[in-house]
């Protein structure tokens, strides 16, 4: 199954997440923002007090929050990926920056980017 979205100049085929070794999970640092909503479903998801998953798994930058990364493969991945299931822990309830991927405005401009990190992507 392919997903369009208006404003972008490919489709992303779901199917190819099967394939893949979890390129939007992994690699170069940076941030998987979460909002306290999101923070608060996910706690419960994994039957934490907020607290208790903020210390382990969120960090402060700024006046936002990131969930945390971990050094992986001489790069990073996000503290929720499986590198043995090529997965995501808390699919259910990922943050809105990872349910968006791969159509995040940077990519509007950036398509060779998004190209060579998910094989999902083609070209329209």
């Amino acid at each position: 199954m392919k997903i369009y979205k208006e404003g972008f100049d490919f489709a992303f085929d779901v199917s190819a997440c099967e394939k893949c070794a979890g390129n939007c999970c992994i690699g170069e640092s940076g941030y998987i923002w979460v909002s306290p909503s999101e923070m608060q479903n996910i706690s419960d998801f994994l039957g934490l007090n907020i607290d208790k998953f903020y210390k382990k798994y969120v960090e402060k930058v700024k006046y936002k929050y990131s969930l945390k990364e971990i050094e992986y493969n001489g790069g990073f991945k996000c503290v929720f990926f499986d590198e043995d299931k090529r997965g995501c822990t808390i699919y259910p309830v990922r943050p809105k920056q990872c349910r968006s991927f791969p159509f995040w405005e940077h990519f509007k401009t950036n398509t060779k980017e998004v190209e060579d990190e998910c094989p999902g992507i083609t070209r329209l």
